[in-house]
């Protein structure tokens, strides 16, 4: 082991994701793996690490970061782009480094989108399920081509941008919604409209918005009474998009084609974990779960091989610039000390 070895701590560790992340600091630093949820009741865990490595599920607000500092942590890296559950002004306070993955695979999520849309659209667990018990009846399966139907994307970044390419090769119409309107999006025939206009027109709406204030509860009971009755809506983003209690009502009324869900807003302490023998206290999950046109998902859009490995690389080059006391387009906040 190095002499120079660092104490490095990760939460939220998958069976599949650690052998690269031992395999990404063996030999250099000393990595302690949990599928543990970082929080107020797990922080103690931390205690004498001087680098937490997180996940999107980890609750990093003011009082956790104090412990962590307290504990002798002085970096956070996050496993993910978006940095939502982190209270950068209080790590900034508390002297502890932050850094993210600003970039991995866009492919990886645009393309599991796409899974979740055609599964609902063509009803595709539904015939399964079916098929598993002989039973071959089409009755209730029928679909609809997306070919010549219009597709509305929230956040035409590189995922967004992806989403739109694939949705370009089925012939689709586009809708996009975004600050910043992507260039090659525009090159595909796209056209920017507001929110309103979308989500009334588009017959796919697929969300790839980062989760801001701006942005949080995007799609409320407004903006699901102006979709069309059977629209598909998808999140592979962040489930605090949706106000998931008005997508319920809109549910219960009859409306939507069908919904996948890849996130939700209260997935913390739930999705990552076995539930299967636990009574399922949030009334909002099991609702949506007993729809039969929505598909729920475990925040896996990220999920591949090629997704996770860059995410991993990127993780341990911003350790190794920490330790060489280095900023780069992956840093949020700088570490205590640096320039």
């Amino acid at each position: 082991m190095n002499t120079d070895a660092t104490d490095i701590i990760a939460y939220g560790v998958t069976a599949d994701e650690r052998p690269l992340l031992q395999a990404a600091f063996d030999g250099q630093h000393r990595l302690r793996c949990l599928d543990l949820t970082l929080d107020a009741d797990t922080v103690t865990t931390a205690v004498g690490h001087r680098i937490v490595c997180s996940g999107v599920n980890d609750v990093l607000d003011a009082a956790v970061l104090r412990a962590l500092a307290a504990g002798g942590t002085r970096m956070i890296t996050q496993r993910a782009t978006g940095y939502n559950n982190i209270d950068l002004e209080a790590a900034r306070t508390a002297g502890i480094g932050v850094a993210r993955v600003s970039y991995y695979s866009p492919y990886a999520v645009a393309e599991f989108a796409w899974a979740l849309a055609l599964a609902a659209n063509r009803r595709v667990p539904r015939a399964v399920t079916r098929t598993r018990d002989f039973d071959f009846r089409l009755t209730g399966l029928m679909g609809r081509d997306f070919h010549g139907r219009t597709a509305g994307i929230l956040g035409t970044g590189k995922i967004g941008t992806a989403f739109a390419r694939i949705a370009a090769g089925f012939g689709m119409r586009l809708l996009g919604h975004d600050v910043a309107p992507s260039e090659e999006c525009l090159a595909l025939g796209m056209k920017y409209a507001g929110t309103d206009r979308l989500f009334a027109e588009a017959d796919l709406i697929s969300l790839h918005l980062p989760l801001l204030p701006e942005t949080h509860h995007l799609v409320d009971a407004a903006a699901l009474a102006r979709m069309k009755d059977d629209a598909i809506l998808i999140n592979t983003s962040r489930g605090g998009l949706i106000d998931a209690q008005a997508l319920v009502e809109t549910l219960r009324a009859g409306r939507l084609d069908g919904v996948g869900l890849d996130v939700y807003e209260e997935e913390a302490g739930v999705f990552f974990f076995d539930h299967s023998l636990d009574v399922m206290t949030d009334d909002v999950l099991a609702r949506l779960m007993t729809f039969r046109n929505v598909l729920v998902s475990s925040h896996q859009a990220y999920f591949t091989r090629d997704a996770v490995g860059q995410i991993v690389e990127a993780t341990a080059r911003n350790v190794a610039d920490y330790l060489a006391g280095r900023t780069g387009e992956n840093t949020l906040v700088p570490p205590a000390g640096s320039s």
